[in-house]
């Protein structure tokens, strides 16, 4: 068979199929001539087609042309990972105008869409092994292709992930993904691929050695965004933290993985020693009952009132709520340092977040704190202790507080402090009462908002 023809531009076509065999290759072909002068061609070596192409007069002869590129649409790969049907991909890739672009009619784009929906769902079972994927000979994928396939299947909606943070990742809680499902709007296909990855990559690093996002990049091929954001999610896994409550519904995913982040730099074992066994997924038991210790700033009067007369001394005519401040200043301590010394117990733990929102932002919220002024105080608050002669624990100090004072940059301050709640403020821990025109300002509120 000659062809006196040169490959071109890939393109869709009505096809027919025949075997024939080539230089004792078995090949399967599918070839059609419906324009004149142009001959449609796609050649593959089993099982997958590779390529279909268009070929035109050239003066070189040709007796077969044959690929083995793998061809993936990209496009079609996003509908495919989010769980759609294959007949709801194509009613998408029609609405986009792909009949138009292919010059094809519906039963050639929707043989099309099957083909690659089989292709992506024969190559899932080495994307969850993304290392194996380079290694492999079945797939000849162009590696710039691979990691995009790796990382696209690996994204997750944060929305979603926002629902299942902090939850053990058992079967228990995919049962409930039918839920999860209604109440973000993703198809339950992709929920479920999502909590598979979640669970994936959990199970693979937990026991692992050294910094927790370079074991997920190393083993995962993520970018360090996506690995970052997977480790925030191993995290929270691991230590259960509370993040459902009601109190809590305003933070968003990248807002506990920037917790996150913070509680693994400063409170894991592996923020003293990266190689250290238990590495970056377990807080440090040692650290956390330290942190008792920190009790003496409050239960000795003297020091106490040192530390409130250096703290008033830096922030004096620097911020607004200074005379609340300086009432405040003792329950405001406590607070803080209370918050400290019950971290040794697993329940106190894992009420982290709930905790420093009820006992110390809500009723900085409550006294009009601004996010500059908690700043500003946070990091006075903090300096001050280490001038405190009889005070000897400085590294748990700032270990402690290196993750109070970062949330300054963390919504869980910003986004509490800006959202006043004008229905139910929480309760004050001032001694001094609040502005008292709540009415008039929520009446004003109600009227904008309408």
């Amino acid at each position: 068979m000659q062809i006196r023809y040169a490959v071109f531009t890939p393109i869709l076509c009505r096809t027919q199929r025949f075997n024939c065999a080539i230089n004792n290759t078995r090949l399967q072909m599918l070839f059609t001539q419906t324009v004149p002068g142009a001959i449609y061609l796609l050649a593959t070596v089993s099982p997958r087609y590779i390529t279909l192409v268009k070929a035109y007069k050239m003066s070189m002869e040709l007796d077969v042309f044959v690929g083995n590129t793998t061809i993936m649409d990209m496009e079609v790969y996003q509908l495919w990972l989010d769980g759609l049907t294959v007949s709801d991909a194509v009613k998408v890739r029609m609405d986009e105008g792909a009949l138009l672009e292919c010059e094809a009619n519906p039963e050639v784009l929707t043989s099309d869409t099957m083909d690659q929906f089989r292709t992506f769902q024969m190559c899932e079972r080495l994307l969850h092994s993304p290392t194996k994927l380079g290694s492999q000979l079945l797939y000849q994928i162009p590696a710039q292709n691979q990691i995009i396939l790796i990382e696209r299947y690996y994204e997750f909606d944060s929305v979603f992930a926002r629902e299942v943070l902090g939850k053990k990742l058992s079967k228990g809680t995919k049962k409930d993904l039918d839920d999860t499902s209604c109440k973000t709007g993703i198809t339950l296909k992709s929920c479920r691929r999502q909590f598979d990855n979640f669970k994936r990559v959990f199970k693979v690093v937990e026991e692992l050695k050294g910094p927790l996002v370079e074991n997920i990049q190393r083993h995962f091929l993520l970018s360090d965004t996506l690995a970052r954001d997977y480790a925030a999610i191993v995290f929270f896994a691991n230590s259960r933290f509370e993040t459902g409550k009601r109190k809590l519904q305003y933070l968003s995913f990248q807002d506990f993985a920037f917790c996150a982040g913070q509680l693994i730099s400063y409170w894991t074992i592996g923020a003293m020693d990266s190689m250290m066994e238990d590495m970056d997924v377990d807080l440090e038991k040692e650290f956390l009952n330290e942190l008792k210790d920190l009790k003496v700033l409050v239960n000795d009067k003297d020091m106490m009132d040192q530390h409130k007369i250096l703290v008033c001394a830096a922030l004096r005519g620097k911020i607004k709520v200074y005379k609340l401040m300086e009432v405040n200043f003792k329950n405001l301590s406590r607070a803080l340092i209370n918050l400290a010394s019950k971290l040794t117990h697993t329940k106190d733990v894992r009420d982290l977040f709930i905790d420093l929102v009820e006992k110390f932002i809500e009723p900085c919220r409550y006294d009009r704190w601004t996010v500059a002024e908690i700043t500003l105080f946070l990091t006075h608050y903090t300096n001050a202790a280490h001038c405190l002669g009889t005070f000897r624990h400085q590294m748990i100090w700032d270990r402690y507080m290196g993750v109070i004072k970062s949330s300054q940059c963390s919504p869980l301050l910003h986004l509490s402090l800006i959202k006043v709640n004008y229905l139910s403020p929480s309760p004050s821990i001032s001694s001094v009462s609040p502005p008292v025109n709540i009415l008039n300002e929520l009446n004003t509120f109600l009227i904008c908002k309408l």
